[in-house]
């Protein structure tokens, strides 16, 4: 197995960037296109436990589309062969002064493309 072949790599870290961007600007359909639709996925956030991507979409849909605008720090993105890559980062908001989120994501090559199947996102008091 290859680890960090630098053209999955590549191709992890746009999927990435193109979750930040939709996750910053409330881009609903984008969001849920990058999460596997499977009752399978997993996402569990600041509140809440989301098992299934009926969940999940159930959620984004929901959501206030207001301080979402965010800082990320030590981003780590590893791949593992050509079909398995875990992303991990630090971020901070204006919106949650004092305190540093933590997010993580599993991806994983399906047919139709790069798909979150878990995610953890939490916070924490900056120490």
């Amino acid at each position: 197995m290859i680890v960090d072949d630098p053209a999955v790599r590549a191709e992890v870290e746009a999927a990435f960037q193109a979750y930040e961007v939709a996750l910053t600007t409330n881009d609903v359909p984008t969001l849920e296109a990058l999460f596997r639709d499977t009752p399978l996925t997993i996402r569990y956030g600041i509140g809440e436990n989301l098992y299934g991507m009926d969940a999940i979409r159930a959620f984004r849909r929901a959501r206030a589309p207001v301080g979402l605008e965010r800082t990320l720090a030590q981003t780590r993105i590893t791949t593992y062969g050509r079909d398995f890559a875990t992303a991990m980062t630090l971020f901070t908001r204006p919106s949650t002064p004092g305190k540093i989120g933590r997010q993580s994501q599993t991806w994983v090559r399906c047919p139709e493309g790069w798909r979150v199947v878990a995610a953890h996102v939490s916070l924490i008091d900056i120490a």
